[in-house]
């Protein structure tokens, strides 16, 4: 499932995905206490993102898209996370709407 959510002058709606930067990861386990269906900590400590299919996607840079009852996990695990490491854009664009390198 991907989020579709009504930007503000805006008449659309935009799809978001998620990713960690485990270069940056402190595997606090944040991330996985907001939102463990979306995130999870692999055996080397840090985190990565899930498929919808539960499936931990290990690849560097992989993205899963934010399933929209979620969303405010996300970004609440955006927000505290100490190692500034999860973002979150817009599928369309690339744009970073929450995390570190958003505007």
């Amino acid at each position: 499932m991907t989020v579709r959510q009504d930007t503000p002058g805006d008449s659309g709606t935009q799809d978001l995905e998620v990713w960690i930067d485990q270069d940056l990861c402190t595997g606090d386990g944040i991330c996985v206490q907001y939102a463990p269906e979306v995130f999870e900590l692999d055996i080397d400590g840090l985190a990565y993102v899930k498929s919808g299919e539960d499936e931990l996607l290990q690849d560097k840079g992989a993205t899963t898209p934010v399933p929209l009852p979620l969303l405010q996990d996300v970004v609440d695990s955006a927000k505290e996370c100490p190692g500034d490491c999860i973002h979150v854009r817009r599928v369309s664009d690339s744009v970073e709407v929450f995390g570190p390198d958003a505007a």
